[in-house]
């Protein structure tokens, strides 16, 4: 029997895998769509393939199509081992009749993403499939590494960013880090309704709230008080993301910078709103986000950013999969 030749992208062409790479960003996300525009076209291009299989394993895992509503929630582990199969056939380089993963499979191959990167994003749709709940702060920065700031690490490597970068790395986990804490301020209550919770079990019982009862109305207070503590921690590694800027060219800051005042916007908007923010669903306007883009471009022309005072309490070190060192033969 003739084996399946390994190829990057399953065998596909690039620029259909691009296309169509292109198309799902446009419908996954307006903000990340917008951001990476800013990037040079090569860059641009590696980006949206990265960001088609994210998009597709996030809906695989949640039986949900670009992001909507989510389906049945039944046989959730199998479909995070379906994530696990398709991952590993693309970045082998052999057909998986889904180009998310063919285009995974490509951008891998050019960028030198490894395995061990793309467990440590599959590893936070084990943790949704298990129904887990954090209990401390610790655990919620555990699973904000796994669902986006292991993302952000894949994302440097994507601009260019070198395996053995150390800080460079860490400071794009932080980005990862920052974007889901404030996602998590803001989809609080969309989050109940779907049976999830991701505020650490620590920081209810601080707050006197009763098991399953902290979006009821007479908890928005106190709900508040979680949200404004999750845009503090969102600003800090906000903060920290910037510094490792500088290490980027040009346009990679501008798009960096442009995706940190956007997302940034949406933590400090919850956070302003109170026990009023989840009246509606805070969003960021076409405008401001023109607005936010442009202020941006000064923010990579001075390409410096001051340090924080404080480190991170947590670092990409302290949650990634780390690879089995190669032996040698002596």
């Amino acid at each position: 029997m003739r084996e399946t030749p390994s190829r990057a992208g399953g065998g596909r062409h690039r620029a259909v895998l691009v296309e169509k790479a292109r198309e799902s960003i446009k419908l996954g996300s307006k903000s990340f769509n917008a951001a990476s525009r800013l990037f040079d076209r090569g860059t641009r291009e590696r980006v949206w393939l990265l960001y088609a299989w994210c998009r597709r394993c996030d809906d695989i895992a949640d039986a949900q199509d670009h992001g909507g509503a989510l389906g049945d929630q039944s046989k959730a582990k199998d479909r995070v081992e379906a994530i696990h199969v398709l991952t590993d056939r693309a970045w082998e380089g052999l057909p998986t009749a889904d180009v998310a993963f063919d285009a995974f499979g490509l951008v891998a191959k050019e960028c030198g993403i490894t395995r061990e990167m793309a467990d440590d994003v599959i590893a936070g749709f084990e943790l949704d499939a298990a129904d887990w709940r954090p209990r401390t702060e610790r655990d919620l920065m555990q699973y904000c590494f796994h669902v986006a700031g292991a993302v952000g690490v894949m994302m440097a490597r994507v601009m260019g960013v070198p395996r053995d970068d150390d800080d460079t790395l860490d400071r794009a986990c932080d980005l990862g880090f920052a974007f889901q804490l404030a996602n998590i301020a803001r989809d609080v209550v969309e989050d109940d309704a779907a049976g999830r919770c991701y505020l650490p079990v620590e920081w209810l019982v601080e707050e006197d709230i009763e098991p399953g009862q902290h979006t009821k109305p007479h908890h928005r207070q106190e709900l508040a008080n979680m949200a404004a503590r999750l845009a503090k921690l969102a600003r800090h590694h906000r903060q920290w993301a910037l510094v490792g800027t500088q290490a980027l060219r040009f346009r990679q800051r501008w798009a960096i910078h442009s995706a940190a005042r956007i997302y940034g916007a949406i933590g400090d908007k919850v956070e302003e709103l109170g026990p009023a923010a989840w009246d509606r669903r805070v969003h960021t306007s076409r405008w401001a986000k023109m607005g936010h883009v442009a202020a941006a471009f000064f923010d990579a022309v001075r390409k410096a950013h001051p340090m924080p005072a404080e480190p991170p309490a947590y670092t990409r070190r302290d949650f990634a999969i780390v690879a089995e060192p190669v032996l040698q033969d002596i």
